[in-house]
């Protein structure tokens, strides 16, 4: 749960969000055996989550180097964020974004993950932990995930560090949108790329959207704000006054055919851009790097406003027990033991411990996704394609860069439930 500035959680009354989060799933249906690791061959581990980690490939090199049975269940965002919150006897991991955790603490759809039991904990960096890689940094505005890591000792969750967490920090990134540079000229990181452009008349019927109440929404916020058409207080927290005002805005452009479309999935994203569907739209990364390597000219932007900045969580079922719970350990250690890491900077992502991942890349692909260099030779995505131009820089910089340009994080509202409403009206409009 979001601990705000005082440190109280919000309050998600488990019948009202019942209701909002059925509307929400409706919407949007290291070669050799770690050593940490025990044979456990009978045991299946269901892990619930996004297409943006349960890809087959991970999925492959994880049973073959714990020996386990790993089934994947993936999902758009909107509808395994409701299949946690309602079941979570029918999962043991669910893996997504940390505006999650807010929905789940509360529901008591997860249970606390023991520190003692992560092999890497030590490893960890400080985005997760205090908000900051460097001491420059803005800490963004909304969940940045350490206001909601630890769990406290009444149960709530806050900033002062335990021995208990409600997630596993991982995968994370900065997003923001793309533009295909046949169309859009190409602008400046941090000096002219600006989210306003999702709202230019210049692009209308052209322009996509994340259909994600707790990540669009934030992409539209922004750009409003940028285009000077709605004024906020906090982006992190608006009041209905500042919804109201926000969507008013939103609905008239769409019933203006300013949309062309809103995505559940990270393929519906690279559809809608490589069929010429739109011509810049919400993205994650991974879809940057499939249509690079599709010849698809996509610069994925570095706003000058900041980034939406989202840190991935692993969280542990409350319904998980016995042998499940023990694997559900071996592959959170396993996550961060270096091959998963190397392999998901391969389609933009970051790790929470990088170095262990180091030598798992090449000195080319950690100077182009980490420290922000010209690559020094042609770099290959996940699925084999070149993805990188030998000379190519990563837009927005190094890791400490990126990082340190947060607008805002992906976050659930004190206001939820009304921004759902508001959400499904402006998408049925």
């Amino acid at each position: 749960m979001s601990t705000g500035n005082n440190n109280k959680p919000i309050d998600v009354p488990k019948r009202k969000s019942v209701k909002a989060l059925a509307a929400l799933g409706a919407s949007a249906c290291i070669a050799g055996k770690a050593p940490f690791v025990f044979a456990r061959n009978k045991t299946t581990l269901r892990v619930l989550g996004t297409h943006v980690t349960l890809q087959e490939e991970i999925r492959q090199q994880a049973m073959a180097d714990l020996g386990i049975n790993i089934e994947f269940q993936p999902g758009g965002s909107a509808a395994v964020l409701q299949k946690a919150f309602m079941a979570p006897q029918s999962f043991d991991l669910y893996e997504q974004w940390s505006n999650s955790i807010n929905v789940l603490w509360r529901s008591g759809s997860i249970q606390s993950i023991d520190k003692k039991r992560l092999r890497y904990w030590d490893e960890i960096n400080d985005l997760s932990k205090t908000g900051k890689l460097t001491v420059q940094a803005k800490l963004g505005a909304g969940d940045a995930p350490y206001k909601i890591l630890h769990v406290q000792a009444n149960g709530q969750l806050g900033t002062e560090h335990t021995d208990n967490i409600s997630f596993l920090p991982y995968v994370h990134n900065v997003d923001s949108f793309g533009y295909n540079t046949d169309v859009v000229a190409k602008g400046i990181p941090y000096e002219t790329e600006s989210w306003g452009w999702l709202l230019d008349e210049a692009y209308a019927g052209k322009v996509g959207i994340v259909n994600e109440p707790t990540i669009g929404l934030f992409d539209l916020i922004l750009a409003a704000q940028a285009k000077g058409l709605v004024q906020f207080d906090d982006i992190g927290e608006l009041s209905r006054v500042e919804l109201d005002a926000l969507f008013e805005v939103l609905i008239a452009k769409k019933k203006a055919g300013h949309f062309s479309g809103f995505w559940n999935s990270v393929p519906e994203s690279v559809d809608f851009m490589a069929n010429k569907r739109v011509v810049i739209e919400s993205m994650f990364s991974p879809a940057v790097s499939a249509l690079n390597g599709m010849n698809v000219p996509v610069t994925y932007a570095a706003p000058k406003e900041g980034y939406r900045g989202w840190h991935g969580v692993m969280c542990l079922s409350a319904a998980t027990e016995g042998k499940r719970k023990d694997a559900a350990y071996d592959y959170m250690n396993w996550w961060l033991s270096g091959w998963p890491g190397a392999f998901i900077a391969r389609q933009g992502y970051y790790i929470s411990n990088p170095q262990r991942s180091k030598s798992q890349l090449s000195t080319a692909e950690w100077d182009y996704w980490y420290q922000g260099k010209a690559a020094s030779e042609d770099l290959r995505g996940t699925d084999g394609k070149v993805s990188v131009q030998q000379g190519e820089m990563r837009t927005g910089g190094s890791y400490d860069r990126r990082f340190s340009n947060v607008a805002v994080w992906n976050t659930v509202m004190p206001n939820y439930d009304y921004s759902l409403q508001k959400w499904y009206e402006f998408i049925s409009s």
